[in-house]
């Protein structure tokens, strides 16, 4: 017993070292803002015809959440700037809570006009994202362009790739204005560690 217990005891000593030297890293170097460069690939801000934006978060009763609270702001900017004839929503789950009708509601209160806007709230997962967009938009003409956070780009870029439908990529800077506070380093760096493995799972079934 008392062996066991200074094995558990190592363990756990080392368990806590290594989170701790990982928060140091995170908190003290700029390796959030380099990750997250890493993955939003190219930054580009082109004229186009439907913007694709991708649902992030949502708090209860569907009241719209930080992560796409950032990718309604720039999507608002963005369709002052390029007037685009479509705007698609993509998120679930379906019905009041949808990630999509948070956005829409946003959207249309910074005057976006609704007739504009299209809503695919059947998706749950990027895949999906990628393929219900993809289809919706099948018999679309024009350049689309395809606006997410910074850290999950590279995953959703290619997920629209493996769909069938040709996106140019539009980033919204999500982790790399987290990372200005050190208060959202440790957040942006665990967000990036949970992408990551994300990205190997997606690789791993062929869907990337």
């Amino acid at each position: 017993m008392i062996k066991f217990i200074r094995f558990l005891y190592r363990v756990t000593f080392r368990l806590l070292a290594a989170v701790g030297a990982l928060f140091v890293l995170a908190t003290l170097t700029p390796i959030d803002y380099w990750w997250a460069t890493a993955l939003l690939g190219n930054w580009n801000e082109p004229p186009g015809d439907v913007l694709i934006v991708l649902g992030g978060s949502t708090i209860d009763h569907g009241i719209i959440g930080g992560s796409s609270y950032g990718r309604g702001v720039c999507a608002a900017l963005y369709y002052r700037q390029e007037h685009y004839r479509q705007i698609v929503l993509s998120g679930g789950p379906p019905g009041s809570s949808s990630a999509a009708l948070a956005l829409r509601q946003f959207l249309v209160g910074q005057g976006v006009p609704d007739q504009v806007i299209h809503l695919e709230d059947a998706s749950t997962t990027t895949r999906e994202n990628a393929l219900y967009t993809a289809e919706l938009l099948k018999n679309t003409p024009g350049r689309k362009l395809l606006l997410t956070s910074d850290y999950h780009m590279y995953r959703a870029a290619r997920s629209f790739e493996r769909a069938g439908l040709e996106v140019v990529t539009l980033p919204f800077p999500d982790v790399r204005k987290r990372v200005n506070s050190w208060r959202g380093r440790w957040p942006a760096f665990l967000d990036l560690v949970e992408e990551t493995l994300k990205i190997g799972y997606y690789s791993a079934r062929g869907w990337i």
